[in-house]
């Protein structure tokens, strides 16, 4: 059976091999072959635009100013972060996601840890599950603002924008004090945390939450009663709860739909069980519910954190077990974090067999049982899964996310299609994609 290479017209033979130029051919084939050619306006908005939330390409076919055919392109992004994690030990696996859904890193390790701490049939310290709810919830809070700002200074508000990020700020410098780094922590590990909190702490978060108390309230009083920010989003970009349903739509997206669908409340994990906490909803199924629902989840967001500040109890925060978790003590260095020098000095000069064992499970990794899992948290976009297979060896097999910024594009072409070309700007930042996470 002989196959056409149907790029063979670009190849070229080199001493490295048969070499492809490859450039996009899509347009022509796009904009003709319609009998209504010559009427109608197709318009390309992105990869590069700033309202599309990053390298996302929507084709636009238009009738006037009315959106008649909507096509997302996406794939500029692509890291091959799944792929990637198949030549690296497991716990180096969380250094690769964390740079997923870069605005919302903590959940990317949360979701991998689990399963891999499924497949290892173990449970982590409690300490370890408050820090990671505390720092989940930090998460959501700083994940939102940035929406909150890109999603006000595309309407034409750019008192949010510098606003929303300047109070990011509060909750990064938090994630710098615990890890060593603002963003792509790879704090959360296969078995716990990289390390417990530093002093003062707690006291730092007890502040944050506070302040941003008083934040929310201020945000609604800038954007919430003013009219045209809500002409702007009312009655924009409809999807009720049978088209969620029917897409995959997650998060925010379906709870404005009026299902109060939030895994940490119908399949709780790290304790959520254990806390007081509401799910927002609304029944508008618009811009506006979005709007809404997120306003309230930062509210919800902050009370779980105070209640999880009250549950810190001091103990161990990773499993006790040294085949799996580091026996160097982990602290924060030059390079953002890296091993206790004066723990490392002591095995290598007390015991050869600890030294021994320390560069193996450094350099090697531990083992993991074969079988395969499926984990999933509520990211600030709705489910993050994490389905992790593993041949018993001491990497991964194989690691597929079920990513909620890929799934929720499906919605585009109803979202958009029908409305105007302004209110597709809209009904993107609605969506809240953040393109690291679809392309990985």
């Amino acid at each position: 059976m002989t196959t056409t290479d149907p790029y063979a017209a670009s190849a070229r033979e080199t001493t490295e091999g048969r070499v492809y130029t490859i450039t996009g051919g899509d347009w022509d084939d796009i904009v003709a072959g319609s009998p209504f050619e010559d009427e109608r306006l197709v318009l390309n908005m992105g990869p590069q635009h700033p309202s599309t939330h990053g390298v996302l390409r929507l084709v636009l076919e238009l009738e006037g100013e009315t959106v008649t055919e909507a096509t997302a392109v996406v794939g500029y992004l692509h890291t091959g972060i799944e792929k990637n994690l198949e030549f690296r030990t497991w716990t180096q696996g969380t250094t690769f996601v964390t740079r997923a859904d870069y605005l919302s890193p903590i959940f990317n390790e949360t979701a991998y840890c689990l399963a891999v701490e499924k497949l290892l049939g173990i449970q982590v310290p409690e300490r370890a599950d408050v820090i990671r709810v505390i720092m989940m919830e930090l998460n959501r809070i700083s994940s939102h603002l940035v929406w909150l700002a890109t999603g006000a200074n595309e309407l034409g508000a750019t008192t949010p924008m510098t606003d929303g990020f300047l109070d990011r700020e509060y909750i990064l410098d938090i994630f710098e004090k615990v890890s060593g780094l603002r963003m792509n922590m790879a704090y959360i590990r296969p078995g716990g945390v990289a390390q417990d909190f530093p002093p003062g702490t707690e006291d730092q978060i007890r502040d944050f939450c506070q302040y941003m108390r008083k934040r929310v309230d201020w945000y609604h009083g800038l954007l919430t009663g003013q009219p045209v920010f809500q002409s702007r989003m009312k009655d924009v970009a409809y999807l009720d709860v049978e088209g969620c349903l029917a897409l995959g739509v997650t998060g925010p997206m379906l709870r404005a739909a009026g299902l109060p669908w939030d895994l940490r409340k119908t399949m709780p994990y790290c304790g959520y069980e254990n806390y007081d906490f509401e799910v927002p909803t609304h029944t508008d199924a618009d811009c506006w519910a979005r709007y809404v629902v997120r306003m309230d989840e930062m509210r919800e967001s902050l009370k779980i954190i105070e209640q999880a500040l009250g549950r810190l109890e001091p103990g161990p925060v990773v499993v006790e077990d040294k085949k799996i978790a580091w026996p160097a003590q982990l602290a924060v260095g030059l390079d953002g974090m890296g091993n206790s020098l004066d723990h490392v000095r002591k095995i290598m000069g007390q015991s050869m067999e600890a030294l021994i064992h320390h560069f193996k499970l450094v350099t090697e990794g531990f083992r993991v049982p074969a079988g395969q899992v499926y984990a999933a948290v509520e990211s600030p976009r709705g489910e993050l899964g994490v389905h992790a297979v593993s041949d018993g060896g001491t990497r991964p097999f194989r690691v597929h996310m079920r990513e909620p910024s890929f799934i929720n594009l499906q919605a585009i072409p109803a979202l958009t299609e029908g409305g105007l070309l302004g209110d597709a700007v809209v009904a993107v930042a609605s969506l809240d994609p953040v393109m690291g996470g679809c392309d990985r």
